[in-house]
């Protein structure tokens, strides 16, 4: 089966080691549920569907437990760990403030190449029938835009935050996704924010990065 990841936004930024490279598998069949919440982690499978020896699925959930998406037991074994909804006010509480940022940051420091790949990302997504993706490819346009905003802000200890939440976010929205009528338009948002960031319109960056997490937080509450 080999490796299947999110699409990064940096062609460069592909992980190199054979654990970094499980990592970024698992943590994606984490995020978007295609590993249930509370179901067994088999390390044995996970190293045969990856292609890899069993170590480096090891070390890759040593740190998906830091990243709150496993939980080990002594004696019982690994697991993915719950969605709870609880979790939404406390998560949206640490993206209110540090998605603004990332986004006022990016505004206004990022360099001339990376603003233009922000504009033809949000050309593409403004050419894309949202309505019209699958879960599995909507929630990946989500990631892609927010996993890019983050890089572009330029602060690795913002962007590796921003990741741990979003992706804890992320496994709330594939959660209710199918409730949520108007999921179409939170990933449409991103048009108006990455155009914002491309042109250095900090203020503005700012002001969408902000609604939108609210947006997101409120759409999630209507339908719980």
């Amino acid at each position: 089966m080999g490796f299947v990841t999110l699409a990064r936004d940096e062609p460069d930024q592909l992980p190199a080691s054979l654990a970094d490279r499980a990592y970024a598998a698992i943590q994606d069949q984490l995020i978007m549920l295609d590993i249930p919440p509370m179901s067994a982690i088999d390390d044995a499978a996970l190293s045969a569907s990856l292609g890899v020896g069993r170590t480096p699925v090891r070390e890759a959930l040593k740190r998906l437990e830091t990243d709150r998406l496993v939980v080990s037991y002594p004696r019982r074994g690994t697991f993915a760990t719950a969605v709870d909804i609880t979790d939404l006010a406390y998560i949206s509480e640490i993206r209110v403030q540090l998605e603004p940022l990332a986004a006022r940051r990016a505004a206004d420091s990022a360099a001339g190449p990376v603003r233009t790949r922000l504009a033809e990302l949000a050309d593409d997504l403004q050419d894309t029938d949202a309505r019209a993706l699958d879960r599995d490819t909507l929630m990946k346009w989500d990631l892609r835009v927010h996993r890019a905003i983050y890089r572009a802000a330029g602060n690795p200890h913002l962007e590796d935050t921003l990741v741990r939440y979003n992706n804890l976010a992320t496994r709330i929205f594939c959660l209710f996704l199918d409730r949520m009528p108007h999921f179409d338009q939170h990933v449409e948002e991103h048009v108006g924010l990455l155009r914002a960031i491309a042109s250095g319109k900090a203020k503005t960056a700012e002001r969408l990065a902000r609604e939108h997490v609210t947006g997101f937080e409120k759409a999630v509450r209507a339908v719980i």
